[in-house]
């Protein structure tokens, strides 16, 4: 455990490794640029916080890219990890839980740095990684082959085995986690990985890499490339990769999965979200509250299951809409320095970014149009918490609008920002038709004390996560995905595994040789009874 003056100088330490250092893509196959080829473009890295710069990525070019699949396939045909008994891989990624527990705080603090996330987030969020690394672990220790009830003389015995070389494509708003969440179950099948992070956090994943290797991942079997989106569309496009796998938007979702599809490559896509908050007549209000704003303000609204849609009932909507503005002012007065571990919100990830969330709700709050209920303006002054300017950073407060119709496309369309849209309704199939009334499919929360109520909501939210009662939750034994335009396939479990691996099938005939003779010859003259299949 640190003391603040271990603490301070933790962070001082973190601060120094990225300031004014430079990263190069993370792969032993292209360790330098080739001298021939163009230089590398330099990306900075910048606190969106307040701007300062805190390193330089060097850019993959399509160069890294082709040398680097090729590596992989390399690595991969050896068999070093990709033939390696599952006790010796589960053993690795056993020690690779461990190393990334002893390096939490760092990484968070690096996490904090490079999206302008609260470090009480952070380090919350980073202590539950060595989780995803320890089940597959454990799922290698655990799983086994089955033998297939064939009929006749013969053994069918079924086993999974890798699929080749993958690439990963991660985001900006859980650089980490979403990174792990996929690493683990394609370290555990055998396979050779590929991930590109998002231009904006690299750092993390970059680090995560180099540390793999220090635990026994061997040299080429996990390599980072920092890119564009044109990066991930030359890993889509080479045959030799034989799995992508994504978390973006569902406009990028589609490109890379057109032309994965015509390599006849595997896809897995977490995509947009709108998740739906339906808060009944009969619920915990204070709980419901509480919950709803953790929904939608946790990250400044930058998930994919982010509560950016709350569904109140007549009844109760004048008892919580006043406790979930509270809420929302508190969490506003408490928003500071990123770092400091009281601040209660930190910054949506750049200024683009937030010039895009501003002119989206401009363009939908027309006359006659919603009710801006609380915020809807960038921060800009000093922080009430601790001082901190806001005029450098990127910070825009919880937001929350109510009274504009479901055709709006701050109803329709992801936001990526801490920005609720709220409606009333009346009826449980006026809930359930407001909560469907959207072309993603995520995540959803419920929130009532009936038992029935809950069952019949869930089953029939077009969502592949519902939550009742509660909100954000999950685990590494949890699938996650989801439905319509939210994407296809799922993280987590063993469903990730086996979609990171493929079914293999020995077929063995244990007949005497003379009695397969007699029964196997299909064309012998006096064919009459010989075995077909």
């Amino acid at each position: 455990m640190l003391t603040s003056a271990g603490r301070a100088t933790r962070q001082s330490a973190s601060f120094r490794m990225l300031h004014c250092s430079r990263y190069t893509p993370f792969t032993p196959a292209v360790p330098f640029p080739d001298p021939q080829s163009k230089p590398r473009e330099q990306f900075i890295i910048s606190n969106p916080a307040n701007g300062d710069q805190l390193c330089v990525v060097e850019m993959a070019l399509e160069s890294d890219v082709k040398q680097t699949v090729s590596g992989a396939q390399s690595v991969f045909q050896a068999g070093t990890w990709s033939r390696a008994p599952a006790i010796e891989r589960s053993k690795v990624l056993s020690r690779l839980a461990r190393a990334l527990e002893e390096r939490i705080p760092e990484l968070a603090e690096i996490e904090t740095l490079q999206t302008g996330r609260s470090i009480r987030e952070m380090k919350a969020q980073l202590t539950r990684l060595p989780e995803w690394i320890d089940y597959y672990a454990a799922l290698l220790r655990t799983s086994q082959a089955f033998i297939a009830p064939t009929q006749g003389k013969l053994i069918n015995y079924v086993q999974r085995v890798p699929l080749g070389v993958v690439a990963q494509i991660t985001p900006f708003n859980h650089p980490l986690l979403i990174a792990v969440k996929k690493i683990a179950p394609a370290l555990a099948a055998g396979n050779s990985l590929i991930v590109k992070p998002s231009e904006h956090a690299p750092i993390s994943v970059l680090e995560f890499a180099r540390m793999a290797e220090t635990v026994g991942v061997p040299s080429g079997v996990l390599s980072v490339l920092p890119g564009y989106g044109e990066t991930a569309q030359l890993l889509a496009q080479n045959p030799l990769v034989r799995k992508v796998d994504v978390t973006a938007g569902t406009h990028t979702g589609r490109l890379l999965g057109s032309t994965v599809g015509h390599n006849l490559a595997s896809f897995t896509a977490e995509l947009g979200g709108k998740a739906p908050i339906i808060v009944f007549e009969d619920a915990d209000i204070l709980s419901a509250v509480n919950g709803a704003a953790f929904a939608s303000f946790v990250a400044s609204g930058q998930t994919c299951v982010s509560g950016t849609r709350l569904i109140v009932h007549d009844d109760i909507w004048d008892k919580f809409m006043p406790l979930f503005l509270a809420k929302a002012a508190s969490i506003r007065r408490r928003m500071g320095n990123p770092s400091n571990p009281k601040s209660s919100m930190g910054t949506v990830i750049s200024e683009r970014h937030l010039i895009r969330i501003q002119s989206m709700l401009d363009k939908c709050l027309a006359p006659g149009e919603g009710e801006l209920l609380t915020g809807g303006q960038r921060l800009t002054g000093k922080s009430e918490l601790d001082g901190f300017d806001f005029d450098g950073g990127s910070f825009y407060p919880p937001t929350v609008i109510a009274g504009i119709s479901t055709s709006n496309d701050l109803w329709q369309e992801e936001i990526f920002g801490p920005v609720v849209v709220a409606k009333r309704f009346s009826t449980e199939s006026e809930a359930l038709a407001l909560g469907n009334n959207c072309k993603y499919g995520l995540g959803a929360s419920v929130w009532t004390q009936n038992l029935s109520r809950a069952h019949r909501i869930s089953a029939a939210m077009e969502a592949g996560i519902c939550w009742v009662n509660t909100a954000h939750r999950n685990d590494p034994s949890s699938p996650w995905g989801g439905m319509k335009e939210s994407g296809i396939g799922r993280e987590n479990g063993i469903e990730a595994f086996e979609s990171y691996s493929q079914s293999k099938s020995v077929i063995m005939n244990i007949a005497p040789a003379m009695e397969s003779r007699l029964t196997d010859d299909w064309f012998a003259e006096d064919a009459e009874g010989r075995r077909y299949g």
